[in-house]
């Protein structure tokens, strides 16, 4: 998965979700009309400048993209800045519609018109169940995302730089003391999550104020952070030392001062309603108020489809069916006697298929994963016209958020290649990280997945700049488990035949996650009946299998979008290759999906077509 989401759901709401037009090297299907491109000109300009008051709501979006204004900010998390927001975007549309003629563009252009309206409509539609979000959780959490955000993304080059971190230290302490407000109230009024979810958010905050300044022992993570940042300015010259001495006495007592105590707050109110959480809970169709309906409208945002619970169930249960098949196929080709049941065993228990759970296994296993991405990096020209500037690095996710068994992620790097995009992996268990699964979650997490896609995103230009921010989690996660399938037909990968039983075990995860997510949320199954479906049906290990289904839980429909996604582009690939024939060219579909910017499913179809039928001209 790819981050930065529920921080998300507040604190990165804008900068996940922006647009822009399009490359000129993505194969636009007719040159447009001099009126429609004066018009769609016109319209382009405009998307900038909105784009920029867009912007001044999040500075946590403009740290993402590399920009430092508002660098001493953090952006305003009280409901009433929802609302704000929520309004400003419904005037923009209305301007929008009021100013400009939607059948006078290009079609690129229209796409974006299309997509800046359906933005708002979307917030609009979710915006009736914010109270259904959880606020906190053992997944995005801004106890988790504040110091992984001020860690990796706040960068000191200067004096100014580091006193901004400190002044953000300060605005941390309202920032989270609003989100506080939100939870209690929210879980006052039922809208509380699970007990596992107090049990995250506890142990994640208490590892943010552990050691010095808070305590005994050796220093917690922003307070090494800030104390290398200080170094870092001596020892470019950029401040002496007496300077950075006094820079870091005030870094420890804004950390004293703000940190210790909205940490302190967060851990007393969840020490005190963890009690009234439910144990072995079900999903939201039957646990809140208005669950079902909420749970549709997650369906239909993460998925960009219609597609209703049901639906989506089925389809998973297809799904299943059909990649134990080609599992079964896997497990006679190395001669393996028994049923897939024992083969999962065979793969989950035998040493060999482990990596030592030691630093030199930790060390193995990025190693490992970064000779499969350097793999991939030199064949990309065959198969890709539109490359990333950004380089791309595996890292271990930070002591302070790293679980066992958790979901491997990407965040991406910053537009110009300054900053690399960073595929981090949890690695406190190696137990949970088989090798046959290292090559197909580095492409799914690295090229020619979220990296590839994101950086692509990010860089295009002569496109409005809301367009290379936008988000989808169909698209961009669709993309991921597509780039996982589509690596099968580059040289120098799954040789191994575990490594192709690796790659289907990872798209059966995602198969068995449409399965699950509707029955915890729509069909009112318990956790501990999703794990046995998940057990019973997948070679994922227990520790992964149960913080999945605790990611499902607390992160509502979006473990649906990978594989609807990923079907998706595989349909409109198949179509393209029918209607177009010999003249199908693998890297133009590839610049066309990719070329446009993160597109919900209709919309990434409607450009499809449009390069199809610029291949028939």
């Amino acid at each position: 998965m790819h981050r930065p989401a529920p921080l998300r759901a507040l604190a990165l709401s804008l900068a996940l979700a922006l647009s822009a037009p399009v490359l000129a090297q993505t194969a636009a299907p007719a040159v447009a009309s001099e009126a429609a491109q004066g018009e769609s000109q016109r319209l382009n300009a405009w998307f900038e400048a909105k784009y920029e008051q867009q912007l001044r709501f999040s500075p946590i979006a403009l740290t993402f993209l590399g920009r430092k204004e508002l660098y001493d900010r953090l952006d305003d998390m009280s409901e009433q800045a929802q609302d704000e927001q929520l309004a400003w975007q419904k005037a923009t549309v209305e301007e929008m519609e009021a100013t400009f003629d939607r059948d006078a563009l290009d079609d690129e252009a229209r796409l974006s018109y299309d997509l800046w309206k359906l933005q708002y409509e979307n917030a609009a539609a979710a915006n009736r169940f914010r109270r259904n979000v959880y606020v906190f959780n053992q997944m995005q959490g801004a106890q988790s995302f504040l110091p992984t955000f001020l860690i990796n993304f706040h960068k000191v080059a200067n004096e100014a730089d580091y006193r901004a971190y400190i002044a953000r230290l300060v605005e941390a302490r309202r920032a989270m003391g609003q989100m506080l407000e939100l939870a209690r109230r929210n879980a006052g009024d039922g809208y509380r999550m699970p007990r596992f979810a107090y049990d995250g958010v506890l142990a994640e905050a208490r590892a943010v104020v552990t050691g010095a300044p808070f305590g005994e022992g050796a220093d917690s993570a922003l307070r090494a952070d800030l104390q290398a940042k200080a170094d870092g300015l001596v020892k470019s010259s950029a401040i002496d030392e007496a300077r950075a001495a006094a820079l870091r006495d005030e870094a420890r007592q804004a950390l004293l001062d703000n940190i210790k105590p909205a940490y302190d707050a967060l851990i007393a109110w969840a020490e005190a309603d963890r009690a009234n959480a439910l144990e072995n809970p079900s999903g939201v169709g039957s646990t809140q108020r208005d669950g079902a309906a909420y749970y549709a409208n997650q369906l239909r945002m993460h998925t960009t489809t219609d597609l209703d619970a049901e639906a989506v169930h089925r389809i998973g249960l297809d799904e299943v069916a059909r990649i134990h098949g080609e599992m079964e196929a896997v497990m006679k080709r190395v001669g393996f006697e028994g049923d897939l049941k024992a083969f999962f065993r065979h793969i989950a228990t035998d040493p060999k298929f482990k990596y030592p759970d030691t630093d030199a296994g930790r060390q193995a296993y990025i190693d490992d994963a970064t000779r499969a991405i350097d793999n991939i990096k030199k064949v990309l020209p065959q198969y890709f016209g539109l490359l990333p500037k950004a380089d791309l690095v595996v890292k271990r996710v930070e002591p302070f958020r790293e679980q066992p068994g958790a979901a491997q992620h990407y965040f991406p790097g910053t537009a110009d290649g300054s900053r690399p995009g960073v595929y981090y992996a949890h690695l406190s268990d190696m137990n949970a990280m088989p090798k046959p699964e290292l090559e197909v979650i580095a492409y799914h997490e690295g090229l020619p997945g979220h990296h590839m896609q994101i950086s692509i995103a990010q860089e295009l230009t002569g496109v409005p700049e809301f367009r290379t921010q936008a988000r989808s989690t169909a698209y961009s996660e669709g993309w991921g488990l597509y780039a996982e399938w589509l690596a099968r037909e580059m040289p120098g990968t799954y040789e191994d035949p575990y490594s192709e039983y690796g790659r289907l075990a990872s798209e059966l995860w995602r198969a068995v996650r449409l399965v699950v997510d509707t029955g915890l949320h729509a069909k009112g199954w318990t956790e501990q009946q999703a794990v046995d479906y998940f057990t019973a049906n997948s070679a994922t290990p227990e520790a992964a299998i149960r913080s999945e289904i605790q990611r499902y839980i607390t992160w509502h429909g979006q473990a649906t979008a990978y594989k609807i996604g990923m079907l998706r582009i595989q349909e409109l690939r198949r179509k393209a290759e029918a209607e177009l024939g010999d003249r199908f060219d693998i890297r133009g579909f590839h610049d066309a999906v990719l070329g446009g910017g993160a597109l919900p499913l209709n919309l990434l179809e409607r450009r499809v077509d449009h390069w199809i039928a610029s291949r028939k001209g």
